[in-house]
């Protein structure tokens, strides 16, 4: 494919399209079908990949609108064959993986993660500390905008902006576990047990968070198209780390701190849920979470963190997904916030 086909947005578009038309058919017939086809797209992802990496915001939401589309595939039960499998898909999805990954750690700090403590509680205390210093911790758009001055419709599209997260989280533990024993596979199941209401189908967290969806009326068909890139990269990271057990270190790192931040940060939703009197069904959810994730969080630390870092190679990755999740969420929250602002201003002059 030559460069000039994937000129504008929506020649990027065209082409995230025509991968997406793929799933639904057999792995072996898409393989059979593109043979003479990867050249030209493996040559498009790496066009896109490349000008993601340079700035190019455009390239950048359809990377990872392709690569969140793909995730959506292999995590979602079929109606019936899909391209799981596919040997050209699995390539343009290691692209894609690859590229997200180099992408995040030209942010983090050389040296930074070298700098790890090697005994376990120094380490804890250390990788506490990275968070408590970093300019996400408290971070105004919660602490500000989300309490203070969110109207319905904000918390609607905060709502959609954290469902890749918070909406299957018992799938990302899920597949976190496998190959884990001893106390970190039961701290990673007792958590698991949580999400699944311990037993009980009308507490499961997915279902309470779909019960914000209803109080919003939020349908299906208009989630994708109301994600940002770095909405889409949240999700897509968290699925990424869960999903390899290669990068199983670096998932200790980014859900731990996940569920550190969750409980300051959701009092502040809660106090704005009731600020605007709003459906109290749809805010049991983020009740449930800032107890919850209090006691994950430590258990994530003592029994998943500490038994994990026990040579230089699992310190670095726990140190490495802790970054990847504070310097990504701080972006991620600095750009909602400037969008945030701007529509009140625009609200305002409009008002005026």
């Amino acid at each position: 494919m030559e460069q000039t086909v994937l000129a504008d947005p929506e020649s990027y578009l065209e082409f995230v399209d025509e991968i997406s038309s793929w799933f639904s058919v057999p792995a072996a017939e898409v393989d059979r079908k593109l043979s003479g086809e990867r050249a030209r797209l493996i040559a498009s992802v790496e066009l896109i990949n490349d000008r993601a990496a340079a700035g190019d915001r455009t390239a950048f939401y359809y990377q990872q609108l392709l690569l969140a589309r793909i995730y959506g595939m292999v995590t979602t039960i079929p109606h019936g064959r899909n391209a799981e499998g596919s040997v050209v898909l699995h390539e343009v999805t290691r692209l894609l993986e690859d590229a997200t990954l180099a992408a995040e750690n030209r942010f983090i700090e050389p040296g930074t993660v070298e700098a790890a403590p090697k005994e376990g509680k120094a380490f804890l205390s250390w990788i506490k500390g990275l968070a408590r210093s970093h300019r996400v911790f408290k971070h105004p758009y919660y602490t500000e905008f989300i309490n203070q001055h969110a109207q319905a419709d904000d918390l609607r599209t905060y709502v959609i902006q954290e469902s890749l997260v918070d909406g299957r989280f018992d799938d990302l533990l899920a597949m976190m576990q496998i190959g884990t024993d001893g106390p970190s596979k039961l701290e990673i199941a007792s958590n698991f047990w949580d999400e699944m209401g311990n037993g009980k189908a009308e507490e499961v967290h997915t279902h309470l968070f779909n019960k914000i969806y209803e109080v919003f009326d939020i349908t299906a068909d208009e989630m994708e198209s109301a994600m940002t890139a770095s909405d889409l990269l949240a999700g897509n990271l968290a699925l990424l780390l869960c999903r390899y057990r290669s990068l199983y270190p670096e998932a200790v790192g980014f859900l731990g701190m996940t569920e550190w931040l969750v409980p300051d940060r959701f009092t502040n939703v809660i106090r704005a849920w009731e600020r605007l009197g709003l459906p109290d069904v749809g805010i049991t959810y983020h009740r449930l979470h800032v107890t919850i994730d209090s006691v994950h969080a430590a258990g994530w630390f003592h029994n998943i963190v500490l038994p994990s870092a026990t040579s230089d190679h699992m310190r670095h990755g726990i140190a490495r997904g802790t970054l990847w999740r504070l310097n990504s969420s701080a972006r991620h929250l600095d750009e909602r916030l400037e969008q945030a602002r701007a529509k009140n201003s625009s609200d305002t002059d409009r008002k005026v």
